[in-house]
């Protein structure tokens, strides 16, 4: 393992970078010994001219040939063997047929005495379909410089604190457990948890956060990024191929390595066409030679032609590269999405559904009114509200404890049965007392008035504000109110939803009134609010029975359910492990813009899917009757073998090429 990232992964690129170099040597030397049968035929052909030979100039075709037909061809009639073994027609088949076919018969005539041969058409073919593959390969690989680049930001070596004492070892030996001891300008080895100091983390190489993050005792840090200023000791909670990094770069991975739609028709359409390919070879040669009465060379010119041009190279290039490229280009970008059918799927979105904490919201919400009934004092409020919520993980449990710590008050440490009580709030019993801390909805199902707040709690709700509310022993004594910050580009992103006609919705589990001042704030005119956890995915579900494609997107456990449930779930990459693993597309910024970005990346990708598409089959389609002279009797046009190979080699490029501009879009993923 190498800095303590995934073998897998990595031993896969070494074993694509050893392929692409030996199809690099097969394609140089078959460029070799080609340039020199080009010139014994085709200076006689075309020039006039013939080149001085020690023997018959078929027998030094034959010399030269031969090599390149075993050692650049190999590949191919070694995967054909493969391919038909398993009864599977595809690329490879066609190119070892057409191969084959203009070596063997050219070995044949030259054995038997004749000056003619295709001895040119063989080397040719072999020698555009490797540079052809060796350019998809490149393509292919410049692709995941992003990620080799993500593993570069691992340190080979960390600081682990073992026996009291700081030493030096590999990354890749660090375990769950130990303690790193980061200086300032240390790369972060593993992700883990801060145990003593303060400092601030540059994330940006990870996350896509532009600034770095004040980080102090239990924030968590991720592999990859740097310390800069104060000195922490780390406890490690990952490591290896468990990592964030690691799994960004395994999504990646298989985004790029899986199949869209459109790619599964255009292998079936292969298959099909490498049958028409033999059969118009075949089809060829007998109207040729048996109808037409044409010589046998005549009539095996125009077979090998029809065959060797009606390679579907470019088909089977058609969608990988561009998935490729698109999924790289979105990595770039801080946008992960995990597989060719998902990077297909996203331009089709009409609605999307956004949780409002965490996603529409910073999550980091402040307390910023506290009323209390007469007799009960604001540190009152907090001193109770915080002891039961110190064990909850609810985004209001952090600013209530920041409150408490701000006021200096000391939490009763005497927290008996605490229960979490999901959507609504918790209770617990401190210091004897039964606390209930939560909504309305929690009072009024435990048959407690809110009546001497009301007018406070209604103020409070008509502003926006998410309430806590707090009952001891059945009697009302508290309403806290906060207020977590709209993010600064949800007004752009919304802006543009509507641009684009696609429907938006917000979903959250605060009161009503809360949600309305929120939404109308944002102009969001449908608002699902107080929705349990459990019943989100049922909202989704409402909107896809309306004929709707639509996205989720949320950030914690209780979205899980309906990311899953919608066409497309998004999760927002500040969010939970469980939200990014139920998700189909993960926003590492946190960005809702970044939704907008996925929309026109998927946009484009596909338009350059279908083109290429387009592309390959209709030049296979229209190159075949070509090939096989249909033009010859009128206008006298007909295709050598050797033509028809480099034909058909700049129709892969064409379209490996095309999927490379999709780079070009990487301006409007930018300006949103």
């Amino acid at each position: 393992m190498t800095m303590g990232m995934d073998h897998t992964g990595l031993a896969g690129r070494e074993m694509a970078k050893m392929m692409e170099e030996d199809i690099r040597n097969k394609f140089f030397f078959s460029l070799l010994l080609t340039l020199p049968i080009l010139a014994y035929t085709m200076g006689e052909m075309w020039f006039g001219w013939m080149l001085p030979t020690p023997l018959p100039k078929e027998w030094i075709l034959f010399i030269l040939t031969t090599p390149v037909f075993f050692y650049g061809g190999w590949l191919f009639l070694y995967s054909s063997y493969y391919s038909l073994k398993s009864r599977k027609l595809d690329m490879s088949v066609l190119i070892a047929v057409g191969i084959t076919v203009a070596y063997g018969f050219s070995v044949m005539l030259t054995i038997i005495g004749s000056h003619e041969s295709f001895y040119e058409a063989a080397a040719m073919l072999i020698t555009f379909v490797l540079f052809g593959h060796w350019m998809e390969m490149k393509s292919r690989r410049g692709t995941t410089d992003a990620l080799q680049a993500l593993f570069a930001l691992v340190p080979p070596q960390a600081r682990v604190v073992r026996k009291g004492k700081e030493e030096l070892v590999p990354t890749a030996d660090v375990i769950i457990g130990d303690i790193i001891f980061l200086k300032p300008g240390d790369k972060v080895p593993v992700d883990g948890q801060i145990l003593e100091g303060e400092t601030s983390i540059d994330e940006s190489l990870v996350t896509g956060e532009s600034l770095p993050v004040a980080k102090k005792s239990g924030d968590s840090v991720v592999a990859g990024s740097i310390n800069q200023s104060g000195s922490v000791r780390v406890k490690a909670t990952k490591v290896g191929s468990d990592t964030a990094l690691a799994q960004i770069v395994k999504m990646v991975e298989l985004a790029q390595n899986s199949k869209a739609p459109g790619q599964r028709l255009a292998d079936k359409f292969a298959g099909y066409l490498v049958v028409l390919a033999i059969g118009s070879g075949i089809v060829t040669f007998v109207y040729w030679y048996v109808i037409a009465g044409q010589p046998l060379l005549f009539a095996l010119t125009f077979a090998i032609s029809a065959v060797v041009i009606a390679c579907p190279d470019a088909l089977g290039l058609a969608t990988p590269t561009a998935v490729a490229v698109g999924t790289s280009l979105g990595a770039k970008h801080n946008i992960l999405i995990k597989d060719a059918q998902t990077l297909e799927q996203v331009s089709k979105i009409q609605a999307v559904v956004l949780d409002k904490t965490g996603t529409l919201t910073e999550g980091k919400p402040k307390v910023t009114t506290i009323k209390t009934v007469k007799g009960f004092t604001e540190e009152d409020a907090l001193r109770f509200i915080a002891a039961a919520e110190a064990k909850s993980n609810h985004p209001l449990s952090s600013a209530i404890m920041d409150a408490a710590k701000q006021k200096k008050i000391s939490i009763p440490s005497q927290v008996e049965k605490f229960g979490n009580l999901s959507g609504l709030g918790v209770k617990a019993t401190i210091v004897g007392k039964k606390v209930l801390v939560g909504t309305v909805r929690l009072l009024e199902s435990n048959k407690i008035t809110i009546d001497p707040l009301r007018v406070e709690i209604e103020t409070m709700l008509d502003n926006g504000q998410t309430i806590m509310l707090l009952a001891i022993d059945g009697q009302l004594k508290a309403v806290v109110g906060a207020e977590d910050p709209i993010k600064a580009t949800v007004y752009r992103a919304l802006e543009k939803f509507k641009e684009l006609g696609i429907e938006t919705a917000m979903i959250t589990g605060d009161n009503t009134k809360t949600a309305e001042a929120v939404a109308k704030k944002l102009g969001i005119e449908r608002v699902f609010a107080e929705v349990m956890p459990e019943d989100k995915a049922m909202y989704v579900k409402k909107l896809q029975q309306e004929g709707k494609f639509v996205a989720m997107v949320g950030d914690g456990v209780n979205d899980a359910p309906a990311l899953a449930q919608a066409d497309i779930g998004i999760a927002i990459g500040a969010g939970t492990d469980v939200a990014i693993e139920t998700a189909k597309v993960v926003l590492m910024k946190s960005d809702p813009t970044d939704i907008l970005r996925a929309i026109r990346l998927s946009k484009a990708t596909v338009t350059k899917m279908k083109q290429n598409l387009f592309w390959a089959s209709i030049y296979n389609l229209l190159a075949i009757p070509v090939a096989a002279g249909v033009l010859y009797p009128a206008f006298h046009i007909a295709l050598r073998p050797e033509i028809s190979a480099l034909l058909m080699s700049i129709s892969s490029i064409i379209v490996a090429t095309n999927a490379v501009l999709l780079n070009r879009a990487e301006k409007d993923l930018v300006t949103v």
